[in-house]
């Protein structure tokens, strides 16, 4: 028996645990905790070492199908509860993870706070939401887990009641029996309006109040007021790439929603100052912009008559309300009773803000010179406008091609488009772009596809009129492989006037939205700094994005991972950057690259601080976009505290990749650069003859996964596959990554890295690499974290679902033997006796999952069989589903 491992609890995982054991007892029954209890006993000592695997049974074959689903919602709950205490306790937290850290190691490196300031005047973070379908929890479990938190706050402070009265032990355990009590599983598909409404819950209950916070403590650490640098986007009603249910009446639907959002947090805002405020003028001197505030307001009530800034807040108040009711379209719940003209814009908003802040500033030797309330919500207006999160539109560039094509014909300007090869349909692109003529006519039926893109950019123009150009700025281009792609886009976007050509006047066009070519495969990476050279290249383009100050690029981690595998993704991508870099720098624009990063390290996962540290150098320039997708938004952004950490990561992240001079020398990079691309070579082809070079690969993916069982989780709007073929090119990287992750096999995140390792000579050189190299630090960090939570004995019980043997053995033999291999050189390159030695954080909260994990996976593989034997009782496929759910939760970041 091998030596136990102690595994350490935080007393929040203990405390939960017992309340849910509680509730499973109460709701459920004796004879069903005991048998979990016994299944949990029994696959904890298993995991420890404390006893033989093969020694104890481990009491599943005892559970009917009921009490195999109340099992598995027990240890999803569980993980749930784990996943919040370990939240809570910061174990999510990395050193030097904070700009205030950030800041200190900076000027340990020469770098002054003027610097800093200095660059935060140019710079741009944001986080931008998703709605790419990894997450499994209904947005009710979600509730009431962010109810427990706050809880458990009540509870860290050392009170012993809720402000309603209740005591907090019992409340804590009511939440939780309110928890087993709600059905985990959606029974319809989500609908965009269903995702709008859930990201708007976070931007409501955490961005809004926690960005305005963190701009006061970062403020008071470098004795300025700083720039709105750190704000919210998203792409949740925008994305229509591949999903056919959102067009220009969701798009609308997520705009005003999130107008009437913001807008209702600042009435509420404005209706507790105007509480507070009750400064009089016959004990105040207040200044006389305040005074004429009060006098226009149209509060005449006597009894606020010497209460200037009630008055005013008062008609701000108004202006809001009818702001509300111009923008989306109704009154708010609490009216004011005084006539106002609504805001035309948020500028206006906050300009009568600041008349209040300066004049409390004025007053009483600075004792309100603080910012408090009102200057959070100055901040807030600044950050969120009257549009709360700007909103990214999406689309495939295959459907603009087919579009402008349409148009030019329509209009008998070009017959074949589509035919032109790429010089040519750029030369007549740049026709179309140098005059402002439009294409479509309103006496022309155009087809489906035509008709509806040009509605959603129809919308776009309008939402700009509406709510202002920080509504919408970018509009990524998937399949971004040419200039041409990129030119289409400004086409049409002509067409609603938002792109208007040179004219005598303006010797630059102008568009307040920018294409941003998103460039996925591990070929169009490649071939990223060419395109991009050749549309620096055309004169009104790169006036364009000289007016603009900077042209974004947006990177893709996916798709460029199921094609070439993660370490040649990874290079790739890091590569691309690079290249990219030295093509702005030599055209004298500035450079802000997207990096589309999913949850699960397979689709570039993983520590986004220790990401944004590991770029190249000169790649952020304080200018950076991460997509924060699915199961990753509540992980980072459940909680007020969680987003703030999140958000404190990448901020501090990218000032010390932009700022930090004391990195790799270029001597070592060099040689670092040469051993990647020997490396990468040798992974991208050892992936490859695996992945799409073996015979019968797909078949055994198929049945060796629960993929078929995937597709019917109502998670998604957006469908699982781009076409109805089942080749694994056609499949998105999220089922991709989702499936091979639930078999705990978790392919795209090693798989070839071993070989290519094994292969390469210089073992010192790695060893040399892993000690000095962000890059390479972060690539084996996340692919260590992978192997962990992999599992290849259980990964064998899933191959046993494939039905040809001799397929198992052969594909499954070659996993076992890549996983091996991974997982010994990594050990060898870092020193290590065992997978996460040096991360005793990280190590610890895996190593309290693992024993939940395991009898989930094995319920799974027996409910699976069953199913596909043609069992119909419907508890199977729902205990399939649930189990799903639960190892997604227990796995964390999964997809």
């Amino acid at each position: 028996m091998t030596q136990p491992l102690n595994v350490r609890q935080n007393p929040d995982i203990k405390y939960l645990g017992k309340l849910l054991g509680d509730v499973i007892r109460s709701y459920g029954g004796e004879e069903l905790y005991r048998r979990t209890e016994y299944i949990r006993s029994t696959s904890v000592d298993r995991h420890r070492g404390l006893a033989d695997a093969d020694a104890i049974d481990p009491g599943l074959d005892a559970l009917t199908l009921d009490e195999t689903l109340a099992f598995v919602r027990g240890f999803m709950l569980f993980s749930l509860l784990a996943n919040l205490a370990e939240d809570r306790q910061g174990v999510a937290a990395e050193k030097g993870a904070t700009v205030v850290e950030a800041i200190e190691l900076l000027a340990s490196e020469g770098v002054d706070r003027q610097a800093i300031l200095d660059l935060l005047d140019e710079a741009l973070i944001a986080p931008v939401l998703t709605a790419h379908p990894t997450e499994v929890r209904r947005k009710s479990i979600i509730d009431h887990r962010a109810r427990i938190a706050e809880l458990l706050l009540m509870k860290d402070a050392g009170e012993e009641e809720t402000p309603q009265g209740d005591m907090l032990d019992a409340a804590i355990l009511r939440q939780i029996a309110l928890l087993w009590q709600t059905r985990p599983l959606r029974r319809e598909r989500l609908f965009v309006t269903d995702e709008v409404q859930i990201s708007q819950s976070y931007m409501k209950d955490v961005f809004l109040p926690v960005l305005p916070r963190l701009y006061a403590k970062w403020e008071r650490t470098l004795g300025a007021r700083l720039p709105s640098f750190l704000k919210l986007n998203s792409w949740i009603g925008g994305d229509r790439d591949g999903n056919p249910f959102v067009d220009a009446g969701a798009m609308e639907e997520a705009l005003s929603r999130a107008a009437e959002t913001v807008i209702g947090y600042y009435l509420t805002c404005v209706h507790t100052l105007g509480a507070e405020l009750s400064i009089s003028t016959e004990l105040a001197n207040v200044p006389d912009s305040v005074l004429e505030l009060a006098e226009a307001s149209g509060d005449d009530a006597p009894s606020r008559k010497d209460e200037p800034y009630r008055r005013a807040l008062s008609g701000i108040y108004a202006r809001l309300s009818e702001t509300h009711l111009k923008l989306c379209g109704h009154v708010p719940g609490r009216q004011s009773p005084i006539p106002a003209k609504a805001y035309d814009n948020p500028q206006e908003l906050r300009a009568e803000l600041v008349i209040l802040a300066h004049g409390l500033k004025s007053a009483g030797k600075g004792v309100f010179a603080t910012s408090g309330a009102l200057g959070r919500l100055i901040r807030t207006v600044e950050l969120f406008g009257f549009h709360l999160a700007t909103l990214d539109m999406r689309q495939n560039s295959r459907v603009h091609q087919r579009v402008v094509a349409e148009l030019l014909k329509q209009a008998g300007v070009e017959d074949n488009y589509l035919a032109l090869d790429e010089a040519a349909r750029v030369k007549r692109l740049r026709a179309e772009l140098a005059n402002n003529r439009p294409l479509a006519s309103p006496w022309i039926a155009y087809s489906e596809e035509t008709t509806k893109e040009l509605s959603i950019i129809r919308a776009a123009a309008e939402a700009h009129r509406k709510y202002g150009p920080e509504v919408i700025t970018n509009y990524n281009i998937s399949n971004g492989e040419s200039v041409s792609d990129i030119l289409e886009v400004y086409v049409l976007l002509m067409e609603t006037g938002l792109y208007h050509a040179p004219t005598e006047q303006e010797d630059a066009p102008s568009c307040p939205v920018m294409a941003v070519p998103l460039f996925e495969t591990v070929a169009d990476l490649e071939h990223a700094p060419d395109v991009m050279t050749d549309f620096f290249a055309i004169p009104e383009m790169h006036a364009l994005a000289k007016r603009r100050g900077h042209q974004e690029v947006m990177i893709g981690y996916s798709d460029s991972n199921k094609d070439g595998g993660y370490l040649t993704s990874t290079w790739s991508l890091n590569h691309a950057s690079r290249a990219l870099a030295k093509v702005f720098a030599d055209t004298g624009i500035a450079m802000q690259l997207f990096h589309g990063r999913g949850g699960a390290v397979g689709r570039g996962g993983g520590s986004s601080f220790a990401a944004i540290r590991a770029q190249p150098k000169g790649t952020v320039q304080g200018r950076i976009r991460i997509t924060e997708q699915g199961e990753v938004i509540a992980a980072k952004y459940g909680t007020v505290e969680s987003a703030e950490l999140n958000l404190e990561a990448i901020t501090s992240a990218a000032l010390i990749a932009t700022l930090d001079h004391d990195g790799v020398s270029e001597a070592d990079e060099a040689r670092f650069a040469s051993a990647m691309d020997m490396i990468s070579r040798d992974a991208f082809r050892a992936y490859r003859d695996l992945v799409y070079g073996t015979e019968g690969f797909n078949q055994f993916f198929r049945a060796a996964t629960p993929i078929s069982e995937i597709a019917d989780l109502k998670i998604g709007s957006r469908p699982s596959s781009r076409s109805k073929s089942q080749k694994i090119e056609d499949l998105r990287a999220i089922p991709w990554v989702f499936s091979w992750a639930q078999a705990r096999i978790m392919l795209p995140g090693w798989y070839g890295v071993g070989q290519a390792l094994d292969g390469y000579a210089d073992k010192g050189l790695l060893a040399a690499m892993a000690q000095g190299w962000p890059f390479f630090q972060a690539l084996l960090g996340n692919m260590e974290m992978v192997l962990a939570k992999s599992d290849m004995d259980i990964a064998r019980h899933y191959a046993g679902l494939v039905p040809d043997e001799a397929l198992r053995e052969h594909v499954f033999g070659q996993i076992t033997s890549g996983w091996n291999a991974a997982h010994d050189n990594l050990l060898r390159i870092t020193g290590q006796s065992r997978l996460l030695a040096d991360n005793p954080a990280l190590d610890t909260s895996i190593r309290l999952r693992l024993p939940y994990i395991e009898p989930l996976n094995l319920l799974q593989i027996e409910l699976i069989k069953r199913h596909r034997a043609g069992e119909t009782d419907e508890r199977i496929p729902e205990g399939i589903q649930l189990s799903i759910n639960a190892i997604a939760t227990a796995l964390r970041n999964s997809g």
